[in-house]
């Protein structure tokens, strides 16, 4: 197929795909039937799932574009301005699109009939505002107007990133719009949604650049990007996997359920996707090297075998997203909702108020979060890949420190999915020795993995202009910011000073009410530990470190405002967000306020105890570095004679014959 007709084509194929999925998928599941009561019409009905996934395929356009610009192109470039263009029309489009989505949400869920009237408008106003659903969709509208102006006007290295962020947070809101606050494991589902539609937009996004660049690359150039697409689509892959099945576990419950109408969709969803998995391992073992191969001849049918390969993949890739949204329209075969009094711990969490926690629980019992699982688990894998490449290469690396990164990882497993996360909306000790781990423990075993060391040793060298994995990574440590946050006066104030703002402030009650920040309170704790602990004792470099004795006297500084905090927790004679853990009708274990008081003396005492091994570690550091500076100063001196020293004797016996002379 002419280059030219294929980058219209190969959109063309994805849509039509998607909106034949969508319209199957409607009529079998029932998600666009006439409904007994308060029926909005076929305009809603059709219109709002149509909008939908124009949303859904304008994002993917949007994200996937800045996503393997950013690693894969280099800046300034006609390709790279190519990606940008992409993601500016498809921004521009999903503004239109969320727009849409919003009006026709409002129109479903009031059963309005559209008119010029001012009453109208001010329910469309009120809507906007007060409802959950019309400020989700209001947000990403906006968010959306932002990302179009800003894909167009940006096209360096550093506003690329920032506006890559950007888009990828403008998805957030849509994903807390799929599952009803009402329903059980709310938090789980969102997380879950979130996870998969980010990585299916960066997936599917990445497939439809390689279609717009298909004329401006040579073939080299194409095997390159292909290469650094490829991993990114695994890893995409994997994510869309693992969440679409938390996510389907939650909509179908078991085996029977997926005879069911919901089941048959999500089935199609499935075998299209494991379909595109199948595609993308076929090209990526088996054309890629020929596509950059000197064999022209053989390049040349590799090229075209893989351009046919991405029609299809397109062609599937449309359907898994039509699925998708006829999907979230189709009833699920279980009733997910909340019971019809539910109580108090269902209302304040959307789950059930678990067992007595015993000494048994503390390990069998988990509450997964998948956010920090797929973390642990790609800090696992790229850690170990590092240091097997080094070992390939004949290179060490102290096997002390890939036991501490693991075991850092596993504590940060069981912290955010065990039974600290299973417990801690109910119980306030629970929630305290997470911030614990979280703050002190768990970045004391990280740092001293090194992973920045690590990955500028094992990541390859790009010299082509583009930024890979360790260009990105030695960037973020050499910028300004990373010399602002990493100065150990800075992160020892951030540190201790987050204790206070976050408990003494409504930070702590916004990460009980919503799961966005609760997960932003254990990235908080996360990294500020980290860098506290980096600025004192870190292998990883930092362009500034105090001298061992001002590090001692931080660390005692901070352990006496860490005693204080703990202290100040036990002396409270009220209860921290009373209405929530004062009214979780929890009849076992202590009372809220006698387990707040066992709060502060986890913080107290229990926190003290990664402060104290700082301690004792940077004393051993400073009595090393000692040790090492007087090694170098005797194998200086065994190398020049000790001239320095017969230099300074031979001074003295100078001043001393100065003396002698001026007595005479």
């Amino acid at each position: 197929m002419p280059t030219r007709v294929f980058r219209v084509a190969g959109p063309a194929i994805l849509v039509v795909a998607a909106l034949a999925a969508l319209v199957v998928g409607l009529v079998y599941g029932g998600g666009a039937a006439p409904l007994l009561i308060a029926d909005p019409g076929p305009l809603v009905r059709w219109g709002l799932p149509i909008a939908t996934l124009g949303v859904n395929l304008s994002a993917a356009g949007m994200v996937g574009a800045l996503v393997l610009a950013l690693f894969a192109l280099e800046a300034h470039t006609r390709p790279f301005d190519t990606a940008l263009d992409l993601a500016s029309v498809s921004a521009a489009i999903f503004t239109v699109a969320s727009a849409a989505v919003a009006f026709l949400t409002f129109l479903n869920i009031f059963n309005a009939t559209p008119s010029a009237s001012a009453e109208f408008g001010q329910q469309l106003g009120r809507f906007l505002v007060d409802t959950d659903p019309g400020r989700a969709w209001s947000l990403t509208t906006l968010a959306g107007a932002t990302l179009t102006v800003l894909t167009f006007a940006v096209r360096g290295w550093t506003p690329t990133l920032v506006v890559a962020a950007l888009a990828v947070a403008a998805l957030i809101p849509m994903a807390t719009q799929g599952h009803s606050g009402e329903e059980a494991n709310h938090n789980t589902a969102v997380v879950a949604l979130a996870l998969h539609i980010i990585a299916a937009a960066v997936w599917l996004g990445g497939v439809l650049l390689l279609v717009a660049l298909r004329p401006q690359l040579e073939r080299r150039a194409l095997a390159d990007v292909l290469r650094r697409y490829s991993s990114i689509a695994l890893a995409a892959f994997v994510v869309v996997a693992l969440s679409g099945t938390v996510r389907a576990v939650v909509g179908v419950v078991s085996w029977e359920h997926l005879f069911s109408p919901y089941g048959a969709i999500l089935t199609v969803k499935v075998v299209a996707l494991l379909a595109i998995g199948v595609l993308g391992a076929w090209y990526r073992r088996g054309l890629i090297g020929r596509i950059g191969s000197d064999a022209a001849d053989a390049a040349r049918r590799a090229t075209g075998r893989f351009w046919g390969l991405i029609a299809l993949e397109l062609a599937f890739m449309g359907i898994a997203s039509g699925a998708a949204v006829a999907l979230a329209r189709t009833p699920p075969p279980v009733d997910t909702s909340l019971p019809d009094t539910p109580t108090p711990a269902e209302v304040l969490t959307g789950a059930p108020l678990p067992p007595e926690l015993t000494p048994l629980r503390w390990i069998t019992s988990w509450d997964a979060d998948l956010l920090w699982a797929f973390a642990v688990g790609f800090g696992v894998f790229f850690y170990l890949a590092g240091v097997w490449r080094l070992h390939r290469r004949g290179d060490r690396w102290p096997a002390y420190r890939t036991v501490l990164w693991l075991a850092g990882l596993a504590m940060l497993l069981w912290v955010t999915n065990g039974s600290v996360n299973a417990y801690q909306d109910y119980l306030f000790s629970m929630h305290m020795v997470g911030h614990m781990l979280l703050s002190m423990a768990i970045p004391m075993m990280l740092v001293f993995g090194a992973p920045v060391t690590l990955a500028s040793r094992a990541i390859a060298k790009r010299d082509d202009g583009t930024r890979g994995g360790r260009e990105w990574i030695l960037w973020a440590v050499h910028t300004p910011f990373s010399r602002v946050i990493t100065h150990p006066l800075f992160a020892a104030a951030m540190f201790i000073g987050s204790l206070w703002a976050f408990y003494y402030t409504d930070l702590f009650r916004w990460s009980l009410y919503d799961h966005i920040g609760h997960e932003w309170m254990i990235a908080h704790f996360l990294i500020s530990g980290y860098l506290f602990v980096q600025s004192l004792v870190g292998i990883d470099p930092v362009p500034y470190r105090l001298p061992y004795p001002f590090r001692l006297l931080t660390l005692i500084g901070v352990m006496a405002m860490h005693a204080f905090f703990g202290i100040s927790i036990m002396m409270s004679t009220g209860l921290f967000v009373a209405e929530w853990f004062g009214s979780m009708g929890r009849t076992w274990g202590e009372t809220p306020l006698a387990d707040q008081y066992t709060g502060g003396g986890v913080a107290w005492s229990i926190g003290e105890i990664p402060t104290l091994i700082l301690a004792i570690t940077v004393a051993i550091q400073w009595s090393r570095s000692d040790d090492r500076l007087q090694r170098r100063a005797d194998r200086q001196a065994d190398r020049t004679n000790d001239a320095e020293l017969v230099e300074y004797n031979a001074r003295l016996q100078a001043l001393a014959d100065r003396d002698a002379r001026a007595r005479r």
